[in-house]
């Protein structure tokens, strides 16, 4: 494959290589290899089932510690709300309110999303906001009849010239009203993190946003940080970063061949939130919590939250001092048959390794890696990402989270392995992202580049295929030591449509 020079400084315009995008037309050649699971992770198998007077002990440890730790929350949160209101858009592409009837259009299709929103109407904190501007567009809406009415409010809650909703960032929807103001999914993530990341009276999170919104994020900010640190008595410091434009893989054609656009250029994809390791890798603290954008309550449970996040940072500070302990000691001059010896039980007993080491050269690389202390949230419904116990290509076998897409589902085994997954992954993490001797790991050096995945996209009307990263908590974080915890399904709270946003947990009571 040869590229013209015009490609060439396309190529180099984003960051990237020839040798790279040529791997990476080898990857789509090839395709990427599906992950082998051996089996779901459950009770006394990989997921940790803390007793109240262990989590007790988990939540005095990270009291005790915190303040002489430098604390961070890493939020991603540039995905744009668009898929938040799928079915509300598909109501204006298909509804034609002078030429259709409502209540005809209601027999003849699935509206039971829409119904449900519509009835939900005075429950949303932006409702006020969206009827203000209906006045303003539309002085004669209330003599309309009900099905032009409902078409107005959906397009004006949604476009331009409207509340614009399917442009914003999810970040910046209100979801939550109070008696005195509504709270966007920015600001409870603002305020969450002053009930367990505050040290000497700071605050610090970061966000990943993307360019275009910064402008849009800062102003929120100004808005709601007095509010927030007088309710947390704490200053706050945000910061944020972008995806990293070198993180874009090139698209191809369904024939994997370089995919240009009308004017013949290359077209560059970003590479999904598994670029986020980049950004995550230039961070300093000593401890991060992560969590999605849209993984909010009210503020009235926020107690309950900040209780299993200390659990779960009290957790990692436990295992990170008997890791650093044990690499000290692999440093000194002790009897190193014995130490291997209390090290593999350790490894086994504690870490869940089935993979131990043989020499204490390999018990020191194994040990000293990156820490996750990962959340894990019983299955209610249908299975979906979640841990499992994976081999890996050398052989050994680990636990990974792993998403479906990564999994052969034409594989009988491999697809009732997923059907008998007890827990699934609710993006609640903790990190320690520094070695025994206190210097920051290089995260790049512990992602599995094999569990990406390739997805069908479309461009300018045109099919191509693109190519993931491996997720951020998925083969990005795959060579970390991980530990998977177990922590109530209260603490998993997601807006993946805006009818979530009428569920108790997003309601004031």
């Amino acid at each position: 494959m040869k590229f013209t020079k015009k490609d060439i400084a396309q190529i180099q315009q984003h960051g990237l290589s020839e040798e790279k995008i040529l791997n990476d037309l080898k990857r789509f050649e090839n395709g990427i290899p599906f992950v082998q699971l051996i089996s779901s992770a459950t009770h006394s198998n990989g997921i940790c089932c803390l007793s109240e007077k262990d989590k007790d002990h988990l939540i005095e440890l990270y009291e005790k510690k915190m303040d002489n730790l430098t604390i961070l929350k890493f939020v991603p949160a540039s995905g744009a709300a668009t898929r938040m209101f799928k079915h509300l858009h598909h109501f204006l592409e298909t509804y034609n309110p002078d030429e259709q009837k409502l209540n005809t259009y209601l027999a003849e299709n699935d509206t039971q999303l829409l119904e449900e929103f519509l009835k939900g109407l005075p429950h949303f904190a932006f409702t006020k906001k969206l009827r203000k501007k209906i006045r303003k567009h539309y002085p004669r809406y209330k003599f309309f009849k009900k099905g032009k009415r409902i078409h107005l409010l959906v397009k004006t809650l949604l476009e331009e010239d409207g509340l614009n909703f399917s442009i914003l960032p999810k970040g910046l929807i209100p979801f939550h009203k109070y008696k005195k103001n509504s709270t966007t999914a920015f600001e409870e993530q603002l305020l969450e993190a002053g009930y367990y990341t505050v040290t000497q009276g700071q605050c610090y999170i970061h966000f990943t946003f993307s360019e275009a919104n910064v402008e849009h994020f800062k102003k929120e900010f100004l808005k709601v940080k007095t509010r927030i640190e007088r309710k947390t008595k704490c200053s706050l410091n945000i910061s944020y970063s972008f995806q990293k434009q070198g993180t874009d893989t090139l698209a191809v054609t369904l024939k994997n061949k370089p995919f240009r656009d009308s004017n013949k250029n290359l077209h560059f994809r970003p590479a999904g939130h598994g670029a986020l390791i980049e950004n995550l890798n230039e961070l300093e603290a000593d401890l991060v919590f992560i969590k999605n954008i849209d993984n909010v309550v009210t503020e009235e449970q926020l107690e309950n939250i900040a209780k299993y996040k200390k659990v779960l940072a009290g957790k990692l500070l436990e295992i990170q001092k008997n890791i650093f302990n044990y690499l000290k000691s692999i440093d000194k001059d002790f009897n190193k048959t014995d130490l291997l010896k209390h090290i593999r039980g350790y490894m086994a007993s504690e870490l869940n390794f089935k993979s131990l080491p043989e020499t204490i050269e390999d018990a020191k690389k194994l040990l000293n890696r990156p820490i996750r202390v990962c959340g894990m949230v019983q299955n209610t419904g249908a299975p979906g990402g979640g841990p499992f116990w994976v081999k890996n290509k050398n052989g050994s076998i680990s636990l990974q989270i792993v998403e479906l897409s990564q999994v052969d589902k034409n594989d009988t085994h491999q697809l009732n392995i997923i059907n008998e997954a007890t827990h699934f992954n609710p993006v609640d993490l903790v990190c320690g992202l520094k070695n025994y001797k206190g210097e920051k790991f290089d995260l790049t050096q512990f992602v599995n580049p094999e569990t990406g995945f390739i997805s069908q996209k479309s461009h300018e009307g045109k099919p191509i295929k693109a190519l993931e990263l491996p997720g951020l908590w998925n083969g990005s974080m795959a060579d970390w030591t991980s530990l998977f915890v177990e922590v109530p399904l209260e603490t998993f709270n997601p807006v993946k449509t805006v009818n979530d946003l009428l569920k108790e947990t997003h309601q004031v009571i």
